[in-house]
């Protein structure tokens, strides 16, 4: 029988040795597994990728025309098919977003366009809350604009609830809510920018 004193001073150093191991072969596996799945996405044509993609948006009862007029103006600009397939995807996870957002806050998007817009102040920073508050708040024909301008408000440099100060102070008035889009966009506009309701349906190319 092996004396304990070996078998101490041979755990003693096997102890750290595999301690060591483990965690190099568990992140080599990772590793490989990460570059296997980016090796199958890029596999995929662009086509199957943007199928794939609109398959996704119906499964989640997002209006098909808001990922084909993606794919039309995509290729009304001569974008690479690839970089359209990207675009797409985007897209469509920011419209997924959107949509379950709203419907987490019992609320739901009444248009293509709002639920559009929806993603796009998400995108901008929008926090979840603020954008339910804005749709719950804001009457159902101004609140397309309302969602807009909030998303606009975030990308000038406000807090989420700043934003949503300000737009709901404004959302009871057609006028007062015109008042407030006329002085984002001209915000905007000084800084370079175009409004959230003016670039609604451009494509974003990664």
């Amino acid at each position: 029988m092996m004396p304990n004193v070996l078998k101490s001073t041979m755990m003693s150093v096997l102890v750290p040795t595999l301690m060591m191991i483990v965690p190099v072969a568990l992140r080599a596996q990772s590793a490989a597994a990460a570059a296997q799945g980016q090796a199958q996405v890029q596999a995929q044509t662009p086509q199957a990728r943007i199928d794939a993609a609109m398959n996704a948006a119906a499964k989640a009862n997002v209006p098909p025309e808001l990922v084909k007029s993606k794919v039309a103006e995509g290729e009304a600009k001569r974008v690479p098919p690839e970089r359209i397939a990207a675009a797409v995807e985007a897209r469509v996870t920011s419209l997924v977003r959107a949509s379950q957002t709203m419907k987490r806050g019992d609320v739901e998007a009444q248009s293509a366009g709002e639920l559009a817009v929806a993603a796009d102040a998400l995108d901008a920073g929008v926090g979840e809350s603020a954008l339910i508050r804005v749709t719950r708040e804001a009457p159902a024909e101004r609140r397309t604009v309302a969602i807009a301008v909030l998303a606009d408000l975030v990308r000038l440099g406000n807090t989420s609830e700043r934003a949503l100060t300000r737009v709901s102070g404004a959302v009871s008035s057609s006028a007062a809510l015109a008042n407030l889009r006329a002085e984002v966009a001209s915000q905007l506009t000084a800084g370079g920018l175009s409004s959230t309701l003016d670039a609604t349906g451009a494509i974003r190319v990664p």
